[in-house]
């Protein structure tokens, strides 16, 4: 009986969360060749705990995207802390259409490209479960370290419409702590 109310709660929650975001959509003809490349994560908005107990502290990072043959995108990902830089890979796994991923290396059950120009920027739905606990994060990636005014706007029309207030959002500071590694390119 003990492990039947948390297997039922998990049970409700898969459930539930697919209806909850269908409503986001994902970017219309989304090309995964275009997209490759890198981006800077320059703005977040999350309602994930540990974002908001670190959000005034954390930097801009740096993120090269590289399509796989089997539609899925290969990331790596450098982030800046205070002891130097953080380097990550990971893999999104193709979902059920382009621009519709999901990455369980890092508890991304969904993972959805919201819009793109392609050249300029990228906003990022992310629905993720971290220590047990199901959060919302929407990123927004720059081709350059200094935001278009257009592409602040998306991302600032985007994230309310998830229930995310702006007390919930940081635009990251510059940070050349992984300068080095933002040159290349996967």
């Amino acid at each position: 009986m003990g492990m039947l109310c948390p297997l039922l709660a998990l049970s409700l929650v898969l459930l539930w969360a697919p209806a909850a975001l269908a409503d986001v959509l994902v970017q219309p003809n989304f090309d995964a060749e275009k997209f490759s490349g890198l981006w800077y994560v320059v703005a977040i908005a999350s309602n994930c705990k540990v974002f908001l107990g670190q959000k005034e502290h954390l930097l801009m990072s740096t993120v090269a995207v590289q399509p796989t043959a089997n539609g899925s995108l290969h990331f790596h990902m450098e982030v800046p802390w205070a002891n130097g830089c953080h380097q990550q890979e990971a893999e999104y796994l193709k979902v059920s259409s382009e621009g519709h991923f999901r990455a369980p290396d890092l508890g991304y059950l969904d993972v959805r490209v919201v819009a793109t120009d392609y050249g300029s920027f990228a906003v990022i739905y992310i629905y993720k479960e971290l220590e047990g606990v199901l959060s919302t994060m929407v990123q927004l990636y720059s081709r350059a370290q200094v935001v278009s005014p257009k592409a602040m706007e998306a991302f600032r029309d985007f994230y309310p419409t998830l229930e995310l207030p702006h007390d919930m959002a940081v635009v990251l500071p510059k940070s050349d702590a992984c300068s080095k590694g933002a040159q290349e390119t996967p």
